[in-house]
């Protein structure tokens, strides 16, 4: 790897040793049929920093510094990672290794989903886009589930417009389909009726928590508070501070990616800065 000046998105050889065997084993595959014609010359971790260098300040792939690889050559990388589903498969090791870390089963049993809205920018085909009339926002809808501490399960981009049951519902077979052993879901209001009877034909028991209408102003609502923390963490990605992406699926992906960035910091005991740290 090139000596430089590191990002605070790089990599410590902490996190790297917790991807690197997925990554090479990757390269060797697509080396050993012939995919791909001439030699590698980029070092994966660098195209891996720069991947996260992109998802965490937000920036266009044209924008990249000059002392990472080329912009090009790491959105190839990244493409083609999407398509191999090698970004799905990091996010599922990561998450048992996260949950084993944290005296939990490998896999999860209970869940928790929650949708939000988000602005586009103006390169976003609006074909892609709709209104949610309910928050007033112009734009495409994220719908995540995670497990009860709060790690992504399943993920779906779709317009602001498509309605939280006809998500809920696509986000519980993903779910389903990746971890058969989930039983239980809490959602909110907008997943009610639709959602319970879809879960209910897979086995899961979808319950929905509502705010206590005897609180006045934020309270804390139980289970839900987990899945909207992990926005929150999600957000602290400035890709994400707005949908930037051509494709859906792509949207998706970014938020897999600053996922991937939360998992390997709590597997290798490293914090996320923010503009609190000094």
């Amino acid at each position: 790897m090139t000596h430089r000046r590191a990002y605070p998105s790089d990599l410590s050889d902490a996190r790297w040793a917790l991807i690197e065997p997925r990554l090479t084993a990757w390269r060797q595959k697509r080396t050993d049929a012939g995919v791909g014609g001439r030699t590698a010359e980029h070092d994966l971790r660098e195209i891996f920093n720069a991947i996260l260098y992109v998802n965490r300040t937000g920036i266009a792939w044209r924008y990249l510094p000059h002392d990472l690889p080329p912009w090009q050559t790491v959105y190839w990388y990244f493409k083609t990672w999407t398509d191999d589903g090698i970004f799905t498969d990091l996010n599922y090791d990561l998450n048992g290794l996260v949950r084993n870390k944290s005296g939990r089963n490998t896999v999860p049993t209970a869940s928790i989903m929650d949708s939000q809205s988000v602005k586009t920018s103006t390169n976003v085909p609006t074909a892609t886009q709709g209104i949610d009339a309910g928050k007033r926002i112009v734009g495409r809808k994220r719908g995540i589930i995670t497990d009860t501490l709060g790690l992504l399960l399943a993920v779906i981009v779709t317009a602001a417009s498509v309605s939280d049951n006809t998500i809920g519902i696509d986000l519980l077979d993903r779910a389903t389909r990746t971890y058969p052993t989930l039983t239980k879901a809490w959602v909110d209001a907008g997943f009610r009726t639709k959602v319970v009877e879809h879960g209910a034909s897979l086995g899961v028991d979808v319950e929905v928590v509502t705010k206590d209408p005897q609180v006045r102003g934020f309270s804390v609502i139980k289970r839900r508070w987990v899945v909207e923390r992990t926005i929150g963490w999600l957000m602290q990605h400035r890709r994400l501070a707005r949908d930037y992406e051509t494709l859906p699926a792509t949207s998706a992906t970014m938020i897999r990616i600053a996922m991937i960035d939360n998992l390997i910091k709590r597997a290798a005991d490293e914090s996320t800065p923010t503009w609190r740290d000094t």
